[in-house]
C-alpha cells in the first residue's frame, strides 16, 4: 500500500471519527513530529489538527494535554496572496516548541516561531502567537501572561474552598437532597486525608492524582476533619 493511500484511509477514518487518540498520535510520530510521554488529547480527534507539512519543525514534551478545537501551525498560507500581486512565491514556516507539563483549555491555536516552556497552563480560546514562558499562566488573544503557576496554585487553594460549598448547596437546591461522598470526585482532599484513602474506595482518588499518588498519600492532610464537617460548614 502507497503512502499517499495510506494517509487517504488515515485522513477519511479521522473524518468519520473512527480513529482513536492513541492511532493519531502513532501516525504525528510516523510522520516525523516529536512528542514525549503521556501526550492526552481531549475532546473530538477530527477538531485537532496538528501541522505536518514540516514535521521536524514540531517538539512537544512529556504530560501535554490538549483540548477540543486544538490548532498547531508551522507555516501560513500568505504566499498565495504574494502569488497573485506580486508574482512570487514565498514561503513561511517556523518551529514550535511544547515544553513539559503544559495544559491547553478548549479553541486554542499555536502559530509558528512560538516555545511555550514547562508548567504552564494557556486558556481557553486561546492564540498563542509569541512565546509563553515557563511556570506561566497565560490567556487571550494574542495570549498573554496573567500570572505565575505558584501565585494561581495559592489562589486556586482559596478559592477551592468557597467553589466546593456552593457546589455543594447547588445538590440539596437542585435534587432536594443531601449531599453524598460520590458527588465531590474532584474535591474529595478537602475532606479526605492521604492516610484514610482506603475509607473512600467510591472516589477515583488514584485515577485523578496520577503519578502525585504516593506524595499524596502521605503527605496530604485535609482542612476540613471528615465529609460531615464539610458539609456543616457549608451550612448543610
Amino acid at each position: 500500500m502507497t503512502e499517499y493511500i495510506k494517509n487517504k484511509i488515515f485522513h477519511l477514518r479521522k473524518r468519520l471519527g473512527t480513529l482513536g487518540s492513541r492511532h493519531y498520535i502513532q501516525y504525528l510520530k510516523d510522520k516525523g513530529v516529536s512528542i514525549g510521554d503521556n501526550f492526552i488529547i481531549k475532546g473530538d480527534i477530527n477538531s485537532i489538527l496538528i501541522d505536518v507539512t514540516r514535521p521536524s519543525l514540531v517538539k512537544i514534551g512529556d504530560n501535554v494535554a490538549v483540548n477540543h478545537n486544538f490548532k498547531l501551525l508551522t507555516h501560513d498560507f500568505v504566499s498565495r496572496i504574494f502569488i497573485r500581486k506580486f508574482n512570487e512565491f514565498i514561503p513561511s514556516s517556523g518551529q514550535v516548541v511544547i515544553g513539559n507539563n503544559v495544559s491547553f483549555g478548549m479553541d486554542c491555536t499555536v502559530l509558528k516561531n512560538v516555545t511555550i516552556g514547562d508548567n504552564c497552563f494557556i486558556g481557553i480560546g486561546s492564540i498563542v502567537s509569541k512565546d509563553i514562558p515557563s511556570n506561566s499562566i497565560a490567556a487571550g488573544s494574542p495570549a498573554k501572561v496573567i500570572c505565575t503557576i505558584d501565585e494561581y496554585f495559592e489562589k486556586r487553594k482559596l478559592l477551592q474552598v468557597e467553589e466546593a460549598f456552593a457546589y455543594a448547596r447547588s445538590i440539596k437546591e437542585r435534587f432536594g437532597r443531601r449531599p453524598v461522598i460520590e458527588d465531590f470526585w474532584e474535591e474529595f482532599p478537602l475532606f479526605v486525608n492521604g492516610n484514610e484513602v482506603s475509607k473512600f474506595p467510591m472516589l477515583p482518588i488514584e485515577f485523578q492524582l496520577g503519578d502525585a499518588y504516593e506524595n499524596w498519600v502521605h503527605d496530604h492532610r485535609a482542612p476540613f476533619n471528615g465529609f460531615d464537617d464539610f458539609l456543616n460548614k457549608a451550612g448543610l
